[in-house]
């Protein structure tokens, strides 16, 4: 099997163009002098030798979406090493190969590649890939750190003496969640444990039987693990009752038939049984099961990329202990509210997922309006009670109050439709529906949606229908519409999932936001212009500076020192001090014109303009700024590069003057389809809500240059724990790979 080799980090290279004219020597030498120091720097990282780091996998990340997140976690870990890394992965796919030729011509092949290439850390992720490297008996491997992740237990004390072994062991306490189970289901009476007959799956049934021993005088148990898969769903559909159902894994049924357990056996066990179904860990925790008290991998491939850090930057693996993972309480609300189980019952720091929102939230309305009701009846009541001549006025006034509120609900400013979900049929509007759409209630009444064709996308209105009936509710739904008389309006709505008559209906709620959306479009359009001007403005201004004023200080300077050789040691003392204040002046004058208008910027690129600057505030405000790129930086449009040195300018500056820190980091990143600038600093923050939402001309500036290349910024800041700015830009890639625009 062939590895995969990914290159986290590479040196950046950069191509001086080529300049022509007598009148462009200034920026030559300027060129010149940012070409030898980036080239000086690329050479110094040149210096550092990269280590090698392979990930050894006991199933392929396309097989097992549970070893795909706990490779993300590992590759994700591994970028916090300050080293280069050579990143290799390997997979023993033990479901999919699990016959001894493979093996041994697996062993041949990772003995002849990695003898050859002797990694620096290997990261053993499960089980059987750390018996794979135990059985070797290598000599490279003996001498070679070893971190273990994803195993289900112990490192053997011999082990750890023999190699240069540490890592993360799992416990997979199956007894807990059938702790938790019995509390929310007191009346269980059977336990019915789903499995597999896959090489994978014989070691999880093994731990769920070992935890259950202890309640076997208590429970009737049933180990449906051997069965294939469609005789096992039978048996599932006809449970008896006071049942639960506990998954341990399906890689493989009696048939022979090979399974994703987790993407595609997993579903299957919790569509077919009339029972809840718990399961073992945070993989498995999908749409329909209960949960349980479950093993994050993902938490254990972070810890174990820690330690492989540790171990690069130097210390022994012995000296690192052994840590076992934590397990969390997980539930999904769906699934607790399915089968009628008590919320409050689940153990105490549970984390409970899709949680709906709660009547108060989504009835609070009508619930002030039908209490402001029932004060208005009994003020009525009190009225007849004590004033019975006057019982016809209050009993009229009471009535006209009534009428009143079912006009108002029935004219509320916003449009309100009801559509039934099998058949996408128009049930009931409101007279705002009815303006905003042009559509009377009689004419809706009973058509489709295909009929009306009223959303402006029919696959759209396809999708949020199916999204609808996944998630219960959907929020901030910006739609386009196709009014009766053919006009197109934008609208902004929500949608909630309700029950009528026993059917399941779509109530949705929307308000027109077509104006807003106009002018929005037409001030995004002023700001646009307003930078441009803005810039056209900077330049002429830094040209000005530097090609008149600032020529015209270093004639006066070139002058002045001719002068002083005619006046006395005094006087020449004197002027030489007033030749030095001038010529510093120059220099601020200079400094002035390049942040209006980098000229680096222009002719060597953002990376080179970037670095630059970071370098010349360092040295001006006295402090440190580390500086890195990484991708391909090479291609990125006119328009985004202005944008990304802007907003560093800003955001630097603004970082120095006010956090009181006294080192910053910048990081310009490259990716598929997107560049990122990042601006750190560890100083004193401040509340980031609060002045986004403000009138600040710094951070307005920001976000309004950011929208013109359809990029996003956004802050995060903690008191007393610094302040990260973020702007992202997407980037519309040609066929050839190179950046062309910002893309929408």
């Amino acid at each position: 099997m062939c590895g995969r080799r990914l290159k986290l980090t590479h040196v950046f290279e950069e191509r001086l163009p080529e300049l022509r004219g007598v009148a462009d020597l200034l920026r030559l030498l300027v060129a010149v002098a940012a070409f030898v120091a980036l080239n000086l720097s690329a050479a110094a990282q040149l210096r550092i030798e990269p280590r090698r780091v392979l990930i050894l996998n006991d199933l392929g990340i396309i097989s097992s979406p549970g070893f795909a997140e706990v490779d993300q976690a590992l590759v994700a870990g591994l970028q916090k090493s300050p080293y280069h890394i050579d990143l290799y992965e390997e997979s023993l796919e033990v479901t999919l190969f699990p016959d001894e030729g493979f093996r041994r011509r697996f062993r041949e092949e990772f003995v002849r590649r990695y003898s050859e290439r002797k990694p620096d850390v290997i990261i053993a992720a499960g089980s059987e890939s750390l018996k794979f490297l135990t059985d070797l008996h290598e000599k490279f491997l003996r001498d070679t750190p070893i971190v273990v992740c994803v195993i289900l237990e112990e490192i053997p004390e011999r082990l750890r003496s023999e190699m240069q072994v540490t890592g993360v062991v799992a416990r997979m306490r199956p007894d807990e969640t059938l702790n938790v189970a019995l509390r929310l289901l007191p009346r269980t009476k059977h336990v019915v444990v789903t499995g597999g007959k896959g090489e994978f799956d014989y070691r999880f049934e093994e731990i769920a039987k070992e935890s259950f021993r202890n309640y076997e005088s208590k429970l009737d148990f049933t180990y449906l693990t051997d069965l294939n898969m469609p005789t096992l769903l039978e048996r599932l559909r006809n449970l008896p009752s006071d049942t639960i159902v506990y998954h341990t894994a399906i890689s493989e049924d009696a048939a022979g038939e090979r399974f994703i357990d987790s993407a595609q056996a997993l579903p299957l066990v919790i569509g077919a049984a009339n029972a809840p179904v718990f399961v073992m860990d945070d993989v498995d925790f999908r749409g329909g099961a209960v949960g349980g008290y479950l093993v994050n991998w993902a938490d254990d491939a972070t810890a174990a990329a820690g330690m492989a850090v540790r171990i690069l930057n130097g210390e022994r693996p012995q000296d690192i202990p052994v840590v076992t993972s934590k397990n969390e309480y997980m539930f999904d609300w769906r699934a607790v509210k399915r089968w009628g189980l008590k919320e409050a019952a689940l153990p105490p720091g549970s984390t409970v997922l899709n949680r709906r929102p709660g009547f108060w939230e989504l009835y609070k309305v009508y619930v002030l309006a039908g209490i402001l009701i029932f004060l208005a009846q009994a003020t009525a009541i009190l009225g007849l009670l004590w004033q019975r001549e006057r019982r016809r006025k209050t009993e009229d006034a009471l009535r006209r109050s009534e009428q009143k509120f079912s006009k108002s609900f029935r004219q509320s400013p916003l449009a309100i439709s009801i559509t039934s979900t099998n058949g996408d049929r128009y049930l009931e509007i409101n007279e705002t529906f009815e303006e905003l759409t042009g559509w009377r209630r009689d004419e809706l009444a009973g058509r489709s949606h295909s009929e009306i064709k009223l959303w402006l996308d029919h696959e759209h209105r396809s999708a949020f229908l199916k999204q609808l009936l996944a998630q219960g509710s959907l929020r901030d739904l910006e739609i386009r519409i196709r009014r009766k008389d053919g006009q197109i309006r934008t609208t902004l709505g929500s949608a909630e999932l309700i029950e009528v008559d026993g059917e399941k209906c779509c109530l949705y709620v929307s308000t027109d936001i077509t104006e807003r959306k106009q002018a929005e479009n037409a001030l995004a359009s002023v700001s646009h212009k307003l930078i441009e001007a803005q810039e056209k403005e900077r330049t002429r201004i830094a040209r000005e500076l530097h090609d008149d004023i600032n020529q015209r200080i270093a004639l006066l300077a070139v002058e002045l020192d001719g002068f002083q050789k005619s006046l006395d040691s005094e006087g020449r003392r004197r002027m030489k001090a007033l030749v030095k204040r001038i010529s510093d002046m120059g220099m601020d004058v200079q400094a002035i014109s390049h942040r209006l208008h980098s000229s680096k910027l222009e002719i060597l690129g953002v990376v080179a303009a970037c670095r630059s600057f970071c370098r010349e505030v360092a040295e001006r405000s006295k402090v440190t700024v580390d500086f890195s790129e990484e991708g391909n930086l090479r291609q990125v449009p006119e328009e985004v590069s202005l944008c990304l040195f802007r907003i560093l300018q800003e955001s630097l500056n603004n970082a120095i003057k006010h956090s009181g820190a006294q080192h910053f980091e910048v990081r310009l990143r490259a990716l598929s389809n997107e560049v990122q600038l990042s601006v750190r600093d560890g100083g004193v923050g401040f509340d980031a809500p609060a002045a986004l939402s403000g009138n600040g001309l710094g951070l307005i500036s920001m976000r309004e240059r950011a929208s013109l290349v359809k990029g996003t910024v956004s802050i995060t800041s903690k008191l007393m724990a610094g302040t990260e700015v973020t702007l992202r830009v997407p980037i519309e890639v040609d066929r050839k790979g190179q950046a062309i625009s910002g893309a929408a």
